[in-house]
């Protein structure tokens, strides 16, 4: 076809799976990055480039005008990105172009945690009560008048995959949950918010939707269970779809995901909505992000619905009809590995064989580095993906994969 895209960002496993997709259908497939990340870049995924344009996403407005003149000069005819932190770049630079998109006058919100919690509370979406706390002792002084109640959440308002975020359980944390949500780095040494959220602790099972919308209209393709930690920080240690709930469940929460989809102003693409089911039944979103879901879950929805996301997501950035319609109905599980302690990581043994039933077992942590007990999905080793008929198949053979899997780490600082 010989078509020319553009992918906003191609390192990561989200984003080099929509670069062989496109370039497995012929186009043209040109990356964006900025120079520390394209030299990380494989020679692999180097190949599957037609182009590359390097920029400075610390000046985003430089950033907007490099794309707008580089999509001109290739005709581009789509744009697409994958990764949080380029999201509200990528819906101005749709709009910029001309091309399908989301909304820019909503792109913030779309992103920003603080600009997200405004617009929900518009657009009636039910979620956590949430203030933007400007220092250490205002929250002391929130929690002291009985405005703020123990448990309650800190989170950055710009960060992403869980970093930053504690459960306050006690007044003793406070300094060290502001100081968390402070320091939280970002991709690309992009420009910080320096604002911090206190929200509601919503008590809970916790599930995130996978919806692709096209022209305003959204298709649910499932939920997601989410297996995450306990204690001050919440990190994913697994994803289970398609979770299996009683209709009215479904509808509940599936009608509080349109609601935060037309508040952020997603039009064409992916969102994946973080939501929390109490025990009477209630759901409040979290937040949402105008990307599909990290953490495998493409690769999740591929094999237990037999929808090709990465497809269906160039063909929604091309305008083109997308194809949502499972073909299977399976289930599938990602785990991931952590440390259990501090020091220099030694080996990960145990692994599964790459089956039909276990299609991936991967460690992405190298012996010798220094690792420690995951305080964001970024400190996560490795994941081991499982896939079968039915749930209960699927969730024992994993559970009985990780009790064989052994992470041996030593006291030392690592390399």
């Amino acid at each position: 076809m010989n078509v020319p895209v553009l992918l906003l960002e191609a390192a990561g496993p989200e984003s080099e799976q929509l670069a062989r997709t496109a370039a497995a259908s012929g186009h043209l497939v040109h990356a964006i990055t900025d120079a520390a990340t394209h030299a990380t870049y494989s020679d692999g995924l180097n190949r599957l480039l037609a182009g590359c344009l390097i920029t400075d996403f610390t000046r985003p407005g430089q950033a907007l005008k490099d794309i707008t003149a580089y999509s001109h000069r290739i005709g581009a005819k789509a744009l697409l990105t994958v990764n949080e932190y380029l999201t509200d770049l990528a819906t101005h630079a749709c709009a910029a172009l001309g091309l399908p998109g989301n909304d820019p006058e909503h792109a913030t919100a779309a992103r920003n945690k603080a600009a997200m919690a405004t617009a929900f509370e518009a657009a009636h979406v039910t979620a956590p009560r949430t203030r933007t706390i400007t220092s250490p002792g205002e929250l002391r002084a929130l929690q002291a008048a009985g405005v703020l109640g123990l448990p309650f959440v800190v989170k950055p308002a710009d960060g992403a995959g869980s970093a930053g975020i504690t459960v306050v359980t006690s007044p003793d944390q406070t300094e060290a949950a502001w100081h968390a949500a402070r320091t939280a780095q970002v991709m690309y040494g992009l420009p910080r918010d320096p604002r911090v959220l206190a929200q509601d602790h919503v008590p809970g099972d916790e599930f995130s939707v996978e919806s692709f919308t096209q022209h305003g209209a959204t298709t649910h393709l499932c939920i997601t269970r989410k297996h995450t930690t306990d204690g001050a920080h919440r990190v994913e240690l697994g994803h289970t779809l398609p979770a299996r709930l009683p209709t009215a469940t479904e509808r509940a929460l599936f009608e509080q995901t349109e609601r935060a989809i037309t508040a952020v102003g997603v039009r064409n693409g992916a969102t994946h909505t973080e939501l929390i089911l109490n025990s009477d039944g209630r759901c409040s979103v979290l937040e949402i992000g105008a990307r599909l879901g990290a953490g495998h879950i493409g690769v999740l929805i591929q094999h237990a619905l037999g929808i090709d996301p990465w497809r269906a997501l160039w063909d929604i950035a091309l305008g083109q009809p997308a194809s949502l319609i499972p073909a299977t109905r399976g289930y599938a599980t990602a785990r991931f590995l952590t440390s259990p302690r501090a020091g220099r990581l030694v080996a990960v043994t145990g692994l599964p064989p790459v089956t039909t039933t276990v299609p991936a077992a991967h460690i992405r942590a190298a012996a010798g580095t220094h690792v420690g007990p995951a305080t964001s999905n970024r400190g996560r080793l490795g994941h081991v993906i499982v896939t079968g008929p039915d749930p209960r198949t699927v969730d024992d053979q994993a559970d009985q994969i990780l009790r064989q899997i052994t992470v041996t780490v030593t006291p030392g600082s690592g390399t």
